[in-house]
């Protein structure tokens, strides 16, 4: 998948070894391309340029951005070959915070270690700024060089994985799950559509990127979604232990608000216990790729994966 808009293309690398190098570099190139995709702080829009910058750009791990990579690499393909998916992951999930920051919805003054959106530029420019960015992903993939099948193809999963079946949905469930504390499937209900739709189809479109077969994109989704649970997991632990400073928004929230968490239904050793078992059942999954029909996998990339899975399962922010 070709990179628009682009100036400079970023160097093909060859699959690294080290996640943390793999991840400083996808960060690297990752926000080089969002710099070029945001619009600029000039014109009538200025106001709304500087928010979704502001979002964008003001921190972040990128690790959506960093699973699509990986996944490309594990099909056979480059890096660079998912960047316009991987920016349009993160457009995406941007707008997700900016919208779940908001005073109607988890109302927080604090993301990225930094003013959420609505703080600092009011409610209405804060809603206006996520619309931008989830129009502006779509637009990313339609504008690559890719083949039209792949465009298209990453275009349904991504609307598909952020839609009422997904990231959209989910959220309604959270919302809903705080006058009534749900059991355990419908917690892993929530999350699946939450937080675990995006990280599944970061997967998903990193592999047709890459160069996959859809038969392999699917597999490599199926992974995604227990990897997903890990992420979620872990991120209710983080916020039962870990403090403001170090998280870079408020800890302790989802326990004041009476959210459903993992911690509150399994406690604090039993969902330990659950982010293990879930990895567990990813690494299984992801095993399983390379007996899907499609261009050989490529070694390193599957160890990337496997090595990105550890570092989300053991993660201390």
């Amino acid at each position: 998948m070709r990179m628009s808009p682009s100036e400079t293309a970023p160097p093909a690398a060859a699959p690294e070894t080290d996640v943390g190098e793999f991840l400083s570099g996808c960060a690297r190139d990752v926000n080089a391309f969002l710099d070029r995709a945001l619009p600029p702080e000039t014109g009538p829009a200025a106001t709304l340029a500087s928010a979704m910058r502001h979002a964008v750009l003001g921190g972040g791990k990128r690790i959506r951005p960093a699973l699509a990579m990986a996944s490309a690499i594990a099909v056979g393909g480059a890096r660079r070959d998912a960047l316009p998916a991987a920016a349009a992951l993160e457009m995406i999930h941007t707008y997700s915070l900016i919208h779940d920051d908001l005073p109607c919805m988890d109302d927080d003054d604090l993301r990225r270690g930094q003013p959420t959106v609505h703080v600092r530029y009011g409610e209405a420019i804060a809603i206006l700024a996520g619309d931008a960015l989830h129009t502006l992903a779509f637009e990313t993939i339609a504008g690559s060089e890719a083949p039209p099948e792949v465009r298209l193809g990453c275009v349904a999963r991504l609307a598909a994985a952020a839609g009422p079946a997904g990231m959209v949905g989910g959220q309604v469930l959270d919302m809903e799950a705080e006058t009534r504390t749900p059991d355990a499937r419908g917690l892993e209900a929530i999350h699946r559509g939450k937080t675990g739709a995006l990280i599944s189809a970061s997967l998903a479109l990193g592999a047709l990127a890459g160069g996959g077969s859809v038969r392999q994109a699917d597999a490599l989704a199926a992974f995604g979604r227990e990897l997903g649970l890990v992420f979620q997991i872990v991120d209710d632990l983080l916020d039962e232990e870990q403090t403001s400073a170090r998280l870079g928004k408020s800890a302790g929230k989802d326990r004041a608000a009476g959210k459903a968490t993992y911690p509150a239904i399994h406690g604090l050793e039993g969902a330990r216990a659950e982010a293990e078992r879930r990895a567990e059942r990813a690494r299984g999954l992801l095993a399983a790729v390379g007996k899907e029909p499609g261009p050989p996998v490529n070694s390193a990339g599957m160890r990337l994966l496997d090595a990105l899975t550890e570092r989300i399962l053991r993660r201390t922010a």
